[in-house]
């Protein structure tokens, strides 16, 4: 039975050193007012700041770029309106000439019937 009581206090002991090593080791780190903490703070600092700012870059890039491509779409359906635009005037006017044309024959006809009615008589 002794043995087993050895065995009990010597983990105690190792357990309360293990625990008093991971409270020296605490301890034993920096606090924020050194300079070294200070130095490395402002590192991370600058390096967060250059990431931010060229997160906002390509941000800024995307955005242009999307903005350019809705340009380059609005432009193309202008043209494309323009253009439909255009070849309806143009099939109006063809409509127009062959309006005008059936007009001129039919004329042509009818004048032509009118002087063969008059010769007739």
């Amino acid at each position: 039975m002794p043995a087993f009581k050895d065995d009990f206090s010597n983990r105690i002991g190792n357990s309360t050193a293990a625990k008093q090593a991971l409270l020296d080791k605490f301890k034993k780190q920096p606090k924020a007012d050194d300079p070294e903490v200070q130095k490395r703070l402002a590192e991370q600092v600058a390096a967060a700041k250059v990431r931010e700012d060229r997160i906002a870059a390509k941000k800024a890039q995307k955005e242009a770029e999307r903005l350019a491509h809705e340009a380059a779409l609005k432009r193309q359906e202008e043209e494309r309106i323009a253009a439909e635009k255009e070849a309806r005037r143009v099939e109006g006017e063809q409509a127009m000439a062959l309006l005008a044309e059936q007009k001129a024959a039919r004329d042509a006809r009818y004048a032509a019937r009118k002087d063969r009615l008059k010769k007739g008589k």
